[in-house]
């Protein structure tokens, strides 16, 4: 050695480290997207305040007042009137299957007991299975609605007590001690299920691939589709034993209520477990060392965990951040376990969910197929 330190070398080490980075694109990808994606979203479709909340309003008459209620809670900004229900009933159903996040009732006898001042009523239903949801839409809603109550009868506020006080009665549903582990928990079975499921199997065939045996999978007299088998039913019986640790101490520990169907809530999380399994072993086609694997893993799990509404109302999100969340399987698997666990939803309000599960199952089986073959050429 001819010094103790060389510019020529350190030159010749970096220009070596440089190409190894630019052969390696999905690190370097990931070194790039990965703090532009949190930018993104905590910058623009993260909010703690939602506004613009779905409601269903159930109203016989549409006098002056009735109108003028609905005007003021809409002019508040938490609060989108997208279904007019025409009965308590069709409005339970739309609550249970998470279509709105409140129900407003306004009764038949409303404006007869506003001219007559004898204390007029409105009744605000609150989804609260997420408390954070609901605190912020429930807060200014006796002074807004009064305010405008009195507008529309021409008169100030000091002539509130002759014109007798506007009663808003707020029914918070589902969870009305606002118990946080209620949301929290149940939403946590599908993360840890998605954190765990898709990483194992990510890992499937990259592994094979740096331990050298790779060689030996493929010479065997086994088609790609019982090869993919082969991979990913150990992983579901880990799912299966990680499912009931959840469960059990979801019931235990945190007195969680599970008011619907055992049956239901199983199927759910087999399609999502079969959904994620699937996804996870079709970037272990994609990815060419393990490395790869946790890093794409980890780029999905980011914004999957983001957009889903487990750590932040859904329905406040940006429209745009709402039609992307709905790409991931999370999305779907929370809005049923809360569902069955804290509402008790039959199949006919979580229909729609159990059958997009399954097209996740379709799509990722396919991708994981077609994949496969490509890498057997």
């Amino acid at each position: 050695m001819n010094a103790v330190f060389s510019f020529a070398r350190l030159g010749a080490l970096l220009m070596k480290e440089f190409i190894q980075m630019r052969r390696d694109r999905i690190t370097f990808a990931m070194m790039l997207g990965v703090p532009l994606v949190q930018l993104l979203l905590f910058g623009f479709a993260i909010n703690n305040d939602p506004k613009s909340l779905p409601a269903a309003l159930v109203a016989v008459s549409q006098d002056r007042y009735t109108r003028a209620m609905v005007s003021a809670l809409e002019m508040t900004g938490y609060y989108r009137f997208d279904h007019i229900a025409a009965s308590a009933a069709e409005a339970e159903a739309l609550m249970a299957s998470g279509a709105v996040s409140f129900v407003v009732t306004i009764p038949s006898d409303f404006a007869r007991r506003v001219e007559r001042g004898d204390g007029p009523k409105i009744l605000i239903e609150a989804d609260a299975t997420d408390p954070s949801v609901a605190s912020g839409a429930i807060s200014t809603l006796g002074t807004v609605a009064s305010t405008a109550l009195l507008r529309e009868q021409g008169m100030s506020q000091a002539g509130a007590a002759s014109a007798g006080q506007l009663e808003v009665v707020v029914h918070r549903r589902y969870n009305p001690e606002g118990v946080s582990q209620y949301n929290i928990v149940p939403g946590l079975l599908g993360v840890i299920l998605q954190m765990t499921m898709t990483m194992m199997t990510a890992m499937a065939l990259t592994r094979e691939i740096e331990r050298g045996t790779m060689e030996n999978l493929l010479a065997m007299p086994a088609s790609p589709v019982e090869i993919m088998l082969g991979k990913i039913i150990p992983y579901l019986v880990v799912g299966a034993v990680q499912v009931v640790v959840v469960l059990t101490a979801a019931k235990l520990l945190f007195h969680v209520p599970f008011l619907g169907s055992l049956p239901l809530l199983v199927s759910a999380i087999l399609l999502f477990v079969l959904s994620l399994v699937l996804f996870g072993y079709a970037i272990s086609t994609i990815a060419r060392t393990q490395m790869q694997a946790m890093q794409l893993t980890f780029f999905y799990f980011l914004p999957s965990l983001l957009l889903s509404g487990f750590m932040f109302p859904f329905r406040g999100m940006p429209q745009w951040a709402q039609w992307l969340g709905e790409i991931f399987p999370l999305t779907h698997f929370l809005r049923i376990v809360r569902a069955v666990m804290l509402k008790g939803a039959d199949l006919a309000a979580v229909g729609a969910e159990l059958a997009t599960l399954g097209l996740f199952v379709a799509l990722f089986a396919a991708l994981a197929l077609l994949r496969f073959r490509r890498t057997l050429d």
